[in-house]
């Protein structure tokens, strides 16, 4: 799902680069906390290793990119820590590009936002099962947001990519399936080993029997 150099145009790479820097400037000045640290790397690590397997896919290719699921774990740091991994991902094997960082981490990181967002809503449920629905649902829209600021992105870089971004499009409608099921089974396996990675903190006595953590 990344965009190579040469693809967008100056303006549109430029752009990119200001927007991402200052929101990656906001989420960490407004939200990151030391104890986070540990997290961010190990979430900044899944996003690096995932997204860099690519299946070549006709004029386009195909790759987990779990915004969804970063998203859910750091909420707004979900952000700074997949720019991150696209700039290591750029300098150390070439992946993407270097002009287009910054259209490229809006292109994962917005979606990474969104699913942070919805998910902080649902976590205070306290309902296991609702949780664990909102995970996936986070991990199926983070994919399908992406895909469609991919789309939108390569529209800008001419008609020649018109058909380029239906493909890319399509294409990651397996993507879509598979990223909210592994988000939801990771939302799923969290809630029984480490609840507090992704902000929920259980009250036994709420939880429904037939959904207790405790069965």
């Amino acid at each position: 799902m990344h965009i190579s150099d040469g693809v967008l145009s100056n303006p549109v790479c430029i752009g990119g680069y200001l927007v991402a820097i200052g929101a990656a400037a906001i989420c960490i000045r407004k939200t990151m906390e030391s104890e986070d640290l540990p997290k961010i790397a190990v979430m900044t690590s899944v996003f690096f290793v995932a997204s860099i397997i690519s299946v070549p896919l006709g004029p386009t290719s195909v790759h987990l990119i779990l915004p969804g699921l970063v998203g859910v774990t750091l909420g707004a740091m979900a952000f700074p820590s997949i720019m991150l991994g696209l700039i290591l991902q750029a300098l150390l094997f070439q992946h993407g590009g270097l002009t287009t960082i910054g259209a490229n981490t809006l292109m994962m990181g917005i979606p990474a936002l969104t699913a942070g967002l919805i998910f902080h809503q649902v976590r205070r449920s306290n309902n296991r099962k609702l949780i664990i629905a909102a995970g996936a649902l986070c991990g199926a829209l983070g994919t399908l947001l992406a895909g469609i600021i991919l789309a939108l992105l390569l529209v800008t870089a001419g008609e020649n990519f018109l058909g380029v971004a239906k493909v890319a499009l399509a294409a990651h409608v397996p993507v879509i399936i598979i990223e909210a099921a592994v988000t939801g089974v990771a939302v799923a396996f969290l809630l029984k080993v480490k609840p507090d990675l992704i902000g929920v903190r259980l009250k036994n006595d709420c939880l429904n029997s037939s959904v207790s953590l405790d069965s």
